[in-house]
């Protein structure tokens, strides 16, 4: 039985140091260069802008949402976090909370009165488990979260995972789904409107 020769394997080692290198940017908080940085400096470049959307899918829970003018403004940016208020007709208790962690991307739901006061159901939302895109991330439902849906009579939504995408020059979307709902809301970036 031959043996491979040094030569021989020096280059299947060489291409296997390259591929490990090509998925090492592909981790959670994969660092410079990930997909992940780049989907948050897509979400920065729209900071300072107010954008108009529609929900896109047809769940009957929306019935309401698909009547009322829905905006969505990018603020309040930082290194490491965005809020970006979304105002369902006069309703602007929501602010989705997007915000780097050491292992990837978090996204948080803050829903508040108008006088300040936290909802019942307030701060929810779930890490990324996955570099995702530069364009798309997700964020399935974290443990805080479930016990918090569990005490609060919304066991339903201990399956949720919330996606984020930003398609520059074209649209930002936001998603919930789980078994047998599907919301999304697209809201159209070629127009930033005033509130």
């Amino acid at each position: 039985m031959k043996t491979l020769s040094m030569t021989a394997r020096v280059p299947a080692a060489a291409l296997s140091l390259v591929l490990l290198a090509g998925c090492a940017t592909g981790v959670p908080g994969g660092g410079e260069g990930s997909a992940q940085d780049a989907f948050f400096a897509n979400l920065t470049a729209l900071c300072g802008q107010t954008f108009e959307g529609q929900v896109v899918t047809h769940d009957a829970a929306d019935a309401e949402m698909r009547r009322q003018r829905l905006v969505m403004e990018v603020r309040d940016c930082s290194a490491s976090e965005i809020r970006i208020p979304f105002h369902v007709g006069a309703d602007h208790s929501r602010t989705w909370v997007i915000s780097r962690t050491p292992d990837g991307l978090r996204l948080k739901h803050d829903h508040r009165d108008p006088d300040g006061t936290a909802h019942t159901l307030h701060w929810y939302g779930g890490d990324t488990e996955t570099a995702g895109t530069a364009t798309r991330q997700e964020f399935p439902v974290d443990a805080f979260s479930i016990a918090l849906f569990n005490a609060n009579n919304a066991a339903v939504s201990t399956t949720n995972v919330w996606a984020v995408e930003v398609n520059p020059g074209e649209t930002f979307v936001y998603e919930l789904s789980r078994e047998n709902r599907l919301l999304r809301v697209s809201f159209d970036l070629t127009k930033p409107v005033g509130e």
